[in-house]
């Protein structure tokens, strides 16, 4: 079975933010050569979407993995449904950002 992967408008900001921080330290050529492979790697998660470590204790559901050491990736599946909700890089504090306070 494959899922459908959707990116939430925060994760599609923090890419955004994150292009233009490694266009400014680097140059746009590697900016875009990084977000795009991040998008894979999120793209990736169609075929097996339980990977990374569930983080029940911050929001139920939540899963979060890493790209390269340098970047988290938090998401939840549901059904059919893998659902990017934050791409953080080099550590930001996720965990605060996610907590649900329901």
């Amino acid at each position: 079975m494959n899922y459908r992967v959707v990116f939430s408008p925060e994760a599609q900001e923090q890419l955004a933010e994150l292009f233009h921080y490694i266009a400014e330290a680097a140059s746009p050529v590697t900016a875009a050569r990084y977000t795009e492979a991040i998008v894979s790697y999120c793209e990736s998660l169609c075929t097996f979407p339980q990977r990374g470590t569930l983080r029940d204790d911050i929001r139920p559901g939540l899963r979060i993995t890493h790209y390269r050491k340098r970047t988290v990736i938090a998401f939840d599946v549901d059904a059919d449904l893998v659902s990017i909700i934050g791409i953080f890089y080099g550590g930001q504090n996720y965990e605060t950002v996610l907590h649900d306070d329901h």
